[in-house]
């Protein structure tokens, strides 16, 4: 070897040895970067397409699911006690909305009635 070789290796360790870590190192850089395992399934018989079922995996930490967008679950009713209350209000509003436009439609049709027959009257 010569002495630039020396230099460059490092004593103990091999050149591209794989690094090894523990469990709760793998699974904190796999939720702070995420991982996507992505694949189809089709059942096909006599070159008639029966079924595909398409599945998508991510898996990743709260905090970088919202950084790529992701957000589902903070607007589904039934992941979200927030959401639940959000869509009971919101149809709460909705069917108050109803309620006032029938009642004003039933105020209006006995006035339109009353004028007919005064109309009827003259």
């Amino acid at each position: 070897m010569t002495d630039l070789d020396h230099r460059y290796a490092a004593p103990d360790t091999q050149p591209y040895a794989p690094v090894t870590g523990n469990l709760a190192d793998l699974l904190e850089r796999v939720l702070d970067k995420g991982i996507v395992i992505a694949g189809d399934i089709k059942i096909d018989l006599l070159d008639i397409e029966l079924l595909t079922i398409r599945l998508r995996l991510f898996i990743a930490s709260v905090d970088t699911a919202k950084k790529a967008g992701i957000d589902w679950w903070e607007t589904d009713p039934a992941l979200s006690s927030r959401a639940a209350r959000d869509a009971l209000a919101e149809e709460n509003a909705r069917l108050r909305a109803r309620l006032d436009a029938l009642e004003d439609a039933s105020e209006e049709a006995p006035r339109e009635d009353a004028e007919d027959t005064r109309e009827v009257a003259r």
